[in-house]
């Protein structure tokens, strides 16, 4: 199982995907004048403009439903695993893979809502959406749906799940049998609320642990606050080979990083706009440049958040491909939350520990909880011409049994398993964007064009000569209707 698992990671990590994702988030940010630094401050504001519909969530909560998904065990356990296999180099790589990625998260968000449904009470959207609607391809969004449904509903919930375990049993001695029944507990309650529990749970939740997570992590950097310097330029030198120790190790590092980059921000990995194209907007644009910014606050403010604890304190070890130790910061601990946990713990003794298992509990489980929604969607896209009801039953137990069997199991095989699944997702949505992007950079335009003009910006995709935007056709018809009868009520008025 172990050898097939390792063999699939193999091909489908190989690197052409990683430079598939670099090299497509440089040409958006290059096409898009690099908008995830021009729009900065448009981003932090449309992320508290709207408000929630009976159909949609605000802008806010779809921002939270999107870094439920995205702030997981990737920010903790997946950065140390990053370090131990790329050296330190690879939180450069990282971050470049964020910079670059934002424009990507833009891309794809917005085409997640340019072609959104209402299906039943709710709007649906997704690159099951966008492909089928955009390139007329309905056997690759069909591919593209059941994948996803494999990879949120089956392989990547026992990641979140197995780490959760993992930290508790260290902080706590929680048996994991344990924490699988409480988890299997406390998903069922919330997935099976619907879209509205989940958005008005992840609001909640979500801002408050990552804020939390950050100036805990701030305050141990202020307390080594000399090291930084040094470990800034380690950092950039192990990048790019530069550094005697980890120079050798230079591919390594951008793959991990590029990797757990990936995993962690999920931008071009197609998961964000499910939850971004819930969102009731006036113009697609607005949400993608929301989702732009989640890319930033995801790994430069979370995923740096860990990185910082780890090498600031020296907690951390680095290991060839063969296993031989090059740095060792820490004995008896595998690479995972445990790092972070042991950091954390010889700075603050009795807290440490607990506190990021605390932190994993909430990540995490918002993790799940966002990846049932994501699979629920694309069961919904598959649903649209069929009433299924039993597979969302089907998908929900899944979920369950994937949670519980995840936190019982070893965390290598959880990983691997779950990398496949961020792997075939990347693959099939990456291509997608590829093709559809004019479509999201005509978005862009026009929505600059309106703002230069000092409207709140309306979308109309006739007037952009964009098909298949059913929902905004429908929008933009209802908007002129109704300017009409203003109009006729102003001239009959005496």
């Amino acid at each position: 199982m172990n050898e097939l698992v390792a063999t699939l990671n193999g091909w489908i990590w190989s690197p052409a995907l990683i430079a598939l994702c670099l090299g497509v988030g440089l040409y958006f940010s290059v096409r898009s004048r690099f908008l995830q630094v021009r729009h900065v401050r448009e981003m932090t504001r449309l992320m508290m403009e709207g408000k929630s519909s009976d159909q949609g969530v605000s802008s806010f909560q779809a921002l939270a439903m999107t870094l439920a998904g995205r702030v997981g065990t990737g920010n903790i356990a997946g950065v140390a695993t990053a370090i131990t296999f790329g050296g330190p180099g690879s939180v450069f790589w990282m971050w470049a893979v964020a910079f670059l990625g934002a424009s990507s998260a833009f891309v794809e968000s917005t085409l997640g809502q340019v072609y959104k449904e209402q299906i039943g009470k709710e709007y649906r959207g997704g690159p099951a959406f966008y492909i089928e609607k955009g390139l007329g391809m309905k056997w690759y969004a069909w591919t593209f749906a059941i994948a996803t449904i494999v990879a949120t509903g089956v392989l990547l919930p026992g990641v979140q799940a197995n780490s959760i375990a993992e930290s508790l049993r260290t902080a706590t001695g929680i048996d994991p049998n344990v924490t699988a029944a409480l988890l299997a507990i406390a998903l069922g309650f919330i997935i099976f609320g619907g879209v509205k529990r989940i958005a008005h749970f992840a609001e909640i939740v979500v801002p408050f642990m990552a804020l939390a997570y950050i100036i805990v992590a701030c305050v141990i950097v202020f307390m080594h606050i000399h090291r930084l310097p040094g470990v800034l330029a380690l950092i950039f030198s192990s990048a790019f080979g530069a550094d005697a120790a980890f120079g050798a190790i230079l591919g390594m590092a951008i793959q991990w990083g590029v990797k757990r980059g990936v995993y962690s921000n999920e931008a071009g990995q197609g998961t964000g706009p499910h939850a971004s194209s819930a969102a009731e907007v006036s113009h697609p644009a607005k949400q993608g440049l929301v989702q732009g910014f989640s890319v930033y606050i995801d790994t430069l403010f979370v995923c740096s958040a860990t990185a910082f604890m780890l090498l600031i304190t020296g907690q951390y070890n680095v290991e060839r491909a063969d296993g031989s130790p090059i740095y060792t910061g820490v004995h008896g601990v595998a690479a995972g939350p445990g790092y972070v946990q042991t950091a954390l713990e010889n700075v603050m003794p009795g807290f440490g520990a607990l506190f990021v298992a605390l932190a994993l509990l909430f990540f995490a489980f918002t993790t799940i909880v966002a990846y049932y929604y994501i699979a629920e969607t694309n069961i919904a896209y598959i649903n649209r011409a069929a009433h299924r009801p039993w597979m969302s039953l089907v998908l929900k137990l899944c979920m369950m049994g994937a949670t519980v069997y995840g936190a019982i199991k070893t965390a290598d095989l959880a990983w691997a398993l779950g990398d496949i699944g961020v792997g075939l997702m990347a693959w099939l949505n990456i291509v997608a964007i590829v093709l559809l992007h004019k479509v999201a950079f005509a978005c862009l335009r026009d929505y600059e064009a309106q703002k230069r003009a000092g409207k709140d910006p309306e979308f109309d995709p006739a007037a952009l000569g964009i098909a298949n935007a059913h929902y905004w056709e429908r929008r933009a018809a209802a908007r002129s209707a109704a300017a009409d009868a203003a109009a006729a009520a102003a001239v009959d008025a005496p």
